[in-house]
């Protein structure tokens, strides 16, 4: 396989750069994220199809990844509930050498072929469900053990990858792959590597939710109202379509508990 991501850096003697010209380097790079994610919508459709079709069924969302591609995948899961209101266990994050590994680098945990199904594991993960790894490289031995012996096990596998032909889309029933080319700095992958893989999440899981029905008009009528800044914005959101007033809509909605409760308690003249 052809590793871009630990191809040299297109910039030399960075050491030696000022601020503004460090700046400008990695803007320089980062512009052409999202163009190198345009070229793999044909994967990610696919992939993000399939996932929606399974958990239409039941199913489960889970993902895998070591470093910083783990990390992306713990944050993507973790923010599924409060935004969209659904069960913590419906999308779910591993990242190899457990949360620990969230904050402190865990040594070699990457490197271990067969933890990664043990940590599925202790989900009862199965058939019904949908694995999708994360890997810069598309090499992390980690995420190759997960995903092989997922598919032994009737899980639907996908990955998020940045180079071309590795073992890890080769496990993959829906691999995607992102090429963003070198990085700023030699093989720092959490660089734009990371950037692509973070935009495809934001893909996948937001699409799937629009499919689940998490979603009304461009609204987030299932999002946990954890904070005053949410309270105030599911108010709003009651208020504008009730067409009714914010104190209004406020007693609404903390009646009810969710702003699509309340909306629909409202449709219906429902006060209390």
């Amino acid at each position: 396989m052809n590793r871009v991501t630990e191809q040299e850096s297109n910039y030399n003697n960075i050491d030696q750069m000022s601020v503004l010209e460090v700046l400008q380097g990695i803007n320089n790079e980062d512009k052409t994220v999202a163009y190198a994610v345009e070229k793999s919508l044909p994967q990610i459709e696919k992939l993000t199809s399939a996932v929606a079709e399974r958990m239409k069924k039941g199913g489960r969302l889970f993902y895998i990844g070591a470093g910083t591609s783990g990390r992306l995948g713990v944050v993507d899961a973790s923010e599924c509930p409060p935004t969209y209101g659904v069960p913590f266990d419906w999308v779910v994050g591993i990242i190899a050498g457990g949360d620990t590994a969230i904050r402190k680098a865990v040594e070699f945990a990457e490197d271990d072929a067969i933890q990664a199904w043990k940590d599925l594991e202790e989900f009862n993960i199965n058939e019904k469900d949908c694995l999708v790894g994360l890997a810069a490289s598309g090499t992390t031995p980690y995420v190759i053990g997960g995903l092989n012996t997922a598919r032994k096990h009737g899980v639907l596998t996908g990955c998020i990858v940045c180079n071309t032909g590795g073992p890890i889309a080769a496990e993959s029933d829906f691999p995607v792959e992102v090429v963003v080319g070198p990085e700023f700095i030699t093989g720092s992958t959490r660089m734009k590597s990371g950037t692509a893989q973070k935009l495809v999440l934001n893909m996948l899981s937001t699409t799937v939710m629009v499919q689940l029905g998490r979603v009304v008009g461009n609204k987030m009528v299932d999002m946990q109202l954890t904070n005053n800044k949410l309270v105030d914005r599911g108010t709003q959101m009651v208020a504008d379509e009730l067409n009714i007033g914010y104190d209004e809509a406020a007693d609404l909605l903390t009646l009810h508990g969710s702003v699509r409760k309340a909306v629909e308690a409202g449709q219906h003249g429902v006060k209390s």
